[in-house]
């Protein structure tokens, strides 16, 4: 009977326990309660942002499969001729030992009977170039053309089959953000796939040559120059070409050059010979809060017309200095690489609609490009244009201005003297074309001289002082 009453007093006890540890977890008015709720819809939120994602956008296997076959090994074999300073000075010894250097890089097939697109800088100088295909087939290249100043060459090889090759993509369609695979052959790793996003558009790195760069994240090394950038489908939409480093490595930036601005320059040279780069005939800048705020404008965005080139498209279709580019037909213009990016994808005679804004009313006109050897400028009164074939082989010259026309009044007197006369430099800055003049001139005041370096008619070099 003892027994039983103990166990009796046990078994209340832990019913009471029981009881009270019950009410402690699950009663709402207790501290340490939880509510099962909160707890089941933690686990849900979290799992479902850890399953977010589909493996389907992931999957780069048929884009890498398909462009890697159509992605090609360049080498570039030049000679150069090594002088000895020590027997030049003391022996007048003008021999020398030739000495061969090998380049690497990558290209791209771009048609089945064997047309290959590259960088110019992968070929320059080369006095002969190797192809090898991804099955390990090697055949010598004949260079058809190129571009220096967009960095394109184009590239032909006669081989026995026909050939795999990549279809162009529209990069003015490539979004920020989008996912894209870089193909090419870094330290002569060949067919190398890296994955990245185009981390921006129409990036301007300098002065000269290509202004409208896709910038991406996607690994990018030394060998992949002239390798292709292309999006998830295996359409081609850009030409890798440079990195941003300060070790000469992938640091985490790569640039390629649009597959438009490519593709043009590659249909002018196998139908031209030569590129056909058309001109719209406007100078300027691109806007910002700064320079909004001096020019008095309300406009923070678009390309503002500092000037019109005389005889130019832009000229006869009644564009006038103020004026703001925000649109080139379809394409949005918020700065001078969207600007230039456009233009450098038509010809000569092609027809843009230009939409901008004067005084704050939104205006369109048409503007029909001008050639670029008929392309001049102005400054201090003095009109300028590109030199031409006679010029260049009368004066032996592959670069620099001529001095069209005088209209200022103090260098009247000097008209037989200065015009025809052949600009080199200006303020020892390379005149390289009617282009690159019009940009250094127009960051120049009328009022600022300049020191000019050119040859006259009768081919002595003279300098002056305007």
């Amino acid at each position: 009977m003892k027994n039983i009453s103990q166990l009796f007093v046990v078994s209340l006890l832990s019913g009471v326990l029981t009881l009270g540890a019950y009410k402690l977890l699950f009663d709402s008015n207790s501290p340490l309660s939880l509510e099962k709720k909160t707890l089941t819809t933690l686990a849900t939120d979290n799992y479902s942002r850890k399953v977010g994602l589909s493996s389907n956008v992931l999957d780069f296997t048929e884009a890498a499969d398909k462009t890697i076959h159509t992605v090609v090994h360049v080498k570039n074999v030049s000679r150069r001729t090594v002088s000895n300073p020590m027997l030049e000075y003391f022996y007048g010894y003008k021999g020398g030992q030739s000495q061969e250097q090998i380049g690497t890089g990558s290209g791209v097939i771009i048609s089945e009977d064997g047309y290959i697109v590259t960088n110019n800088h992968v070929v320059k100088d080369a006095s002969e170039i190797e192809i090898t295909l991804n099955n390990k087939r090697s055949y010598t290249a004949k260079l058809i053309g190129t571009d220096s100043k967009m960095d394109i060459a184009l590239l032909k090889i006669d081989a026995k089959e026909k050939l795999q090759y990549t279809t162009f993509g529209d990069s003015d369609n490539v979004k920020v953000g989008e996912w894209v695979l870089a193909v090419g052959n870094p330290y002569n790793l060949t067919s190398t796939v890296t994955a990245g996003i185009v981390s921006a558009k129409a990036r301007n790195l300098g002065d000269n040559g290509i202004q409208s760069f896709i910038q991406t994240d996607a690994a990018v090394n030394p060998g992949n120059s002239g390798g292709a950038l292309v999006d998830t489908n295996g359409n081609l939409i850009g030409i890798n070409t440079m990195i941003s480093s300060m070790t000469g490595s992938y640091v985490g930036y790569s640039f390629a050059v649009p597959s438009n601005i490519a593709r043009k320059i590659i249909e002018d040279i196998m139908e031209y010979g030569n590129v056909q780069r058309g001109i719209l005939g406007v100078e300027g800048g691109e806007l910002n809060s700064l320079a909004s705020k001096e020019l008095g404008i309300s406009e923070t965005e678009g390309f503002y017309v500092n000037k019109v080139s005389k005889n130019s498209g832009a000229e006869k279709s009644g564009l006038q200095k103020g004026d703001v580019i925000v649109k080139l037909d379809n394409q949005k213009i918020a700065t001078f690489a969207d600007l230039s990016g456009y233009i450098n994808t038509k010809r000569p005679n092609d027809t843009v609609e230009v939409t901008f804004l004067r005084n704050g009313n939104n205006k369109i006109t048409k503007v029909t490009l001008s050639k670029n050897e008929f392309f001049s400028t102005e400054f201090k009164g003095i009109e300028l244009e590109n030199i031409d074939v006679a010029d260049k082989k009368k004066f032996k010259l592959n670069y620099g201005v001529k001095i069209k026309s005088i209209n200022n009044e103090n260098l009247m007197q000097y008209m037989d003297e200065l015009k025809g006369n052949i600009i080199l430099s200006i303020d020892n800055i390379k005149a390289t074309n009617i282009e690159s003049v019009s940009r250094l001139l127009n960051n120049k005041d009328e009022n600022q001289s300049v020191r000019l370096e050119m040859v006259n008619k009768n081919g002595e070099i003279i300098r002056i002082i305007i």
